[in-house]
């Protein structure tokens, strides 16, 4: 009687520790996943920012380029006109005057 109580209380032991090693591994699973979703999170995070400061860069370097363009093409229109004016225009001869009609076209 004395073995099977001893055997009934190591098999409820044995039982609870093969319980309590589960819910450990479970706990332990659970911690895991929580860091690793938390580094992926953080990972993104990072990713994201440096995508945004990576395209604010890029647009201001395009908004440079647009800017200089626009000076060095309104300092050559100025100069084609000031170098380069077309004239260009029609008249007609009547009986007692003579009509002109110029046009000044800048290329």
């Amino acid at each position: 009687m004395v073995r099977r109580t001893l055997l009934h209380t190591a098999l409820r032991a044995w039982v609870i520790q093969c319980w309590w090693r589960s819910m450990q591994a479970k706990m332990l699973e659970q911690r895991r996943r929580l860091a690793l979703r938390l580094y992926t999170c953080q990972e993104w995070a990072v990713v994201k920012v440096q995508a945004q400061v990576r395209m604010w860069q890029a647009r201001r370097r395009f908004l440079q380029a647009r800017h200089a363009a626009c000076i060095i093409q309104s300092h050559w229109r100025w100069h084609t006109s000031q170098t380069r004016g077309l004239i260009r225009g029609r008249y007609e001869v009547k009986a007692s005057r003579l009509e002109l009609d110029i046009e000044i076209l800048l290329t």
